[in-house]
């Protein structure tokens, strides 16, 4: 006998081919456009944190073996003068883009949608010329992908030790591909259950490399995913619902009014920018931790013991207790509220080092923090208690995981990070170039846009 889980058996049917047909449906011209900005937006986002990442160890070990391997160069590898085939590219723009953990988010999926999409989609849209105006559609529609897929296997498949970025945006990135390449309803589904079939990460790597190569073999796979479906290949086209298909297999708790309910909702408006260049779990913590700097004047030296209380989920998450180096700091809350307390600023990419992590005076500070870990929160939420040694008490919480409502706002914040870590590579006149394409991506098309993000020839 064949039993399956109850979530599977209550699945339903036509969930895979439902969300194609919301997918397919989205077109440049009927977004709204609040939906327009935040895609332009995110695009300006994932050029500052690939390009500022270009020149990190991961990238230049894949570039290496993708010109080693060789291919036809098709695609740009962004900040580099190198072309190489659409599938390599896709995978090193994709780990250079989570490189730094300095990326977006959407807690709806549970992970970082731009790192993987946007590389899949731009691989795919250089070698056919593509319009800009297509490509923020396309993006659009994987992103929705990514956030309704990843509603519906949460929480169960995140607590299971799946990374979402991973699986769940190799599903968004064959979507997106899906929708740039102009698949049809079926191709499109077949697109996403090879990419299903493909997903694969693991949260235990979070502090290593694996974690940011999660994100472009997603990216990679999503762009395969499309590229086969293209040509017809064969695939279960109800690989979300069906028994022992990708929510059933991967979680063991499953929503399917996630794929199916609130038709309206564009989900990239709940994108989450990060502007600390640190897990996002650790952001609650610093932005408490600046709120009792600025209100109380907080000094490293006036600090008796500090407890950080954080939903229990950032356990598995951002929780490691002494970092060994810059990598690992950036997922240990613990570490990063004493930055924050010492005003580190954690914005800076250079903090990030073995060097800081060992630094005596901010690990004798780590070592008067003590993380608890609450039941019942929202996953964002945290709040921070200081004892100071002049026997006051002072408190702060924070949930960093509400989106913002102030777009504009938003916005000139984004476009100061793009300035503060492109200018540096590309230079300030490049730089200045790729923002003015960025800002006007619904009138560039691709090709001009990855010229600019690119090196000149043998630089």
């Amino acid at each position: 006998m064949n039993a399956q889980p109850a979530a599977a058996q209550n699945m339903g049917a036509g969930l895979t081919a439902a969300l194609v047909t919301r997918t397919r449906a989205i077109t440049y011209g009927a977004l709204p456009s609040n939906v327009r900005e935040l895609a332009l937006q995110c695009a300006r986002d994932w050029f500052a944190v690939t390009i500022a990442a270009a020149d990190q160890s991961l990238p230049a070990l894949l570039l290496e073996h993708a010109l080693a391997e060789g291919g036809r160069p098709l695609a740009s590898i962004v900040a580099r003068s190198a072309k190489v085939a659409p599938l390599q590219a896709a995978l090193i723009n994709g780990a250079t883009a989570h490189m730094l953990d300095y990326d977006d988010v959407n807690l709806s999926m549970n992970g970082h949608p731009s790192a993987v999409i946007m590389p899949a989609l731009l691989a795919a849209a250089e070698p056919l010329h593509a319009a800009g105006a297509d490509l923020i559609a396309a993006f659009v529609a994987g992103y929705e992908t990514a956030c309704r897929v990843g509603l519906l296997v949460a929480p169960g498949h995140y607590a299971r030790g799946y990374h979402a970025t991973a699986t769940v945006g190799a599903v968004a990135a064959a979507a997106g591909c899906a929708h740039l390449m102009k698949l049809n309803a079926a191709q499109t589904a077949a697109a996403l259950g090879i990419a299903a079939t493909q997903a694969a990460g693991l949260k235990s790597m979070f502090g290593t490399e694996c974690k940011p190569f999660h994100a472009g073999l997603a990216a990679q796979s999503g762009l395969r995913a499309a590229q086969l479906a293209a040509r017809n290949m064969d695939s279960r086209r109800d690989v979300l619902e069906c028994a022992q298909g990708f929510a059933a297999t991967l979680s063991p708790n499953c929503n399917p009014q996630a794929i199916l309910g609130n038709p309206d909702k564009f989900y990239i408006l709940e994108n989450l920018f990060k502007y600390h260049a640190s897990c996002y779990g650790t952001h609650s913590a610093l932005e408490c931790v600046r709120q009792l700097r600025e209100a109380h004047g907080v000094e490293p030296a006036m600090i008796k013991h500090a407890i950080v209380r954080v939903e229990q989920g950032s356990n598995g998450v951002c929780n490691i207790q002494n970092p060994r180096n810059g990598l690992e700091a950036k997922f240990s809350v613990r570490f990063m509220t004493a930055l924050g307390l010492a005003a580190v600023d954690t914005s800076d990419l250079a903090v990030y080092s073995e060097a800081t992590a060992a630094e005596p005076a901010l690990c004798a500070l780590r070592d008067r923090i003590t993380v608890e870990l609450v039941s019942g929160w929202t996953s964002m939420q945290t709040e921070i208690i200081l004892e100071l040694v002049d026997g006051r008490r002072l408190t702060a919480m924070t949930d960093a995981g509400v989106p913002a409502t102030d777009f504009a706002g938003q916005g000139r914040r984004v476009t100061a990070k793009f300035e503060r870590l492109v200018t540096p590579v590309l230079g300030a006149s490049r730089g200045r170039d790729l923002l003015s394409l960025l800002q006007r991506l619904d009138q560039t098309g691709v090709d001009e846009l990855m010229a600019a993000a690119s090196l000149p020839a043998g630089a």
